[in-house]
């Protein structure tokens, strides 16, 4: 008898990462912003050790700044970072070309701020476009609890997977005997801020 693992878990074959407006600016203002920046760095040294490609925005960087200093370093260098001023990252045309050249991508795994504004309006949509959403809730914040806690419920009454930094790597990973283990371990063993 031959075994299929689900097909709900994430593969570095079919998935990609998305930082949605990690900015120096925002940060300060989200309830625990400093967990969202070292859970975000994780998820980019997962995602390059599994040659997951990874997506960067940036809501009005003139006025809110850039990506956080720390994801930006540990980002692969081609790494393209698009500007936007709408809500929604699908509503960048180059954004969506750049995810659509991969046709292998089916799966998302979306991390950023604010829930309820951009992670929200991203997610939804590219669930419209018929991608698999896997929201990284540890990942995810805005700078208040309510707003929060009933993003992720519409989110995932929605259809979208709620998920943590440490089970995106693992399920990447999974295996102990992957070449990566060592690595992932040290990733998930290091200290919180």
């Amino acid at each position: 008898m031959t075994f299929e693992q689900n097909m709900t878990l994430l593969s570095p074959m079919n998935s990609a990462l998305l930082i949605i407006d990690v900015q120096e600016r925002l940060i300060p203002a989200m309830q625990d912003g400093d967990l969202v920046v070292w859970n975000a760095r994780r998820l980019i040294d997962g995602a390059k050790l599994f040659d997951v490609p990874i997506f960067v925005t940036e809501q009005y960087p003139q006025g809110l700044g850039a990506t956080a200093a720390e994801l930006k370093t540990a980002a692969p260098k081609n790494v393209a970072v698009f500007e936007k001023k709408s809500f929604s990252a699908c509503l960048v045309p180059e954004f969506l070309e750049e995810l659509r050249r991969n046709d292998a991508i089916r799966k998302i795994v979306v991390a950023g701020i604010e829930s309820h504004v951009c992670v929200l309006q991203t997610a939804l949509d590219l669930m419209s476009f018929g991608y698999e959403i896997h929201l990284a809730a540890d990942v995810v914040r805005s700078r208040f609890a309510d707003d929060y806690n009933f993003a992720l419920r519409r989110l995932e009454t929605s259809g979208c997977f709620l998920t943590t930094t440490e089970s995106v790597l693992f399920q990447w990973c999974r295996t102990a005997d992957a070449p990566q283990f060592k690595e992932i371990s040290r990733i998930v063993r290091s200290v919180k801020p």
